[in-house]
């Protein structure tokens, strides 16, 4: 079970990117696979502003085109969308004594941290460091596979 971060379907995606083709391939498999794998609205969302903004992308993506690549993965059978539970506002007080720091940008990141934490989620593929800052959370990088 692990949660897949946005700037790995970004890599997927953009086929500019230098780590295009070894993204699009692990996307590839895990939509084949039928084991857990996870993503949240927020993930879902911060895709569709990056992958659409003219200011990121030298060859943006239009709206339909960015919303048929979700839902290509949403109709994978081992993916589910991680949400909040009736336990989201007590886990996100519990994360923000555990890091207390957290600030800016860093909310999006621990949006998702929370989630993998009321759900019982320890990993995520994604190459953003910040997610070092949660001591519940192991990142695995998806190009190299290690923590």
């Amino acid at each position: 079970m692990f949660v897949v971060d946005t700037n790995v379907l970004i890599y997927a995606a953009d086929v500019s990117a230098a780590e295009h083709r070894r993204c699009r391939a692990l996307v590839e498999r895990w939509r084949a696979q039928r084991g857990a794998w996870y993503l949240t609205w927020g993930v879902c969302y911060e895709f569709l502003r990056v992958v659409t903004h003219p200011r990121v992308l030298r060859q943006p993506w239009t709206a339909n085109a960015a919303a048929s690549f979700l839902e290509a993965l949403w109709a994978a059978p081992g993916l589910s969308l991680l949400v909040p539970t009736e336990r989201h506002a007590s886990v996100l007080a519990d994360v923000t004594t555990l890091v207390p720091m957290i600030s800016g940008n860093l909310w999006h990141d621990t949006e998702t941290a929370v989630l993998m934490r009321e759900h019982g989620i320890r990993r995520i593929c994604t190459r953003d460091t910040d997610f070092a800052r949660f001591p519940f959370v192991e990142m695995i990088d998806p190009l190299t596979g290690e923590p």
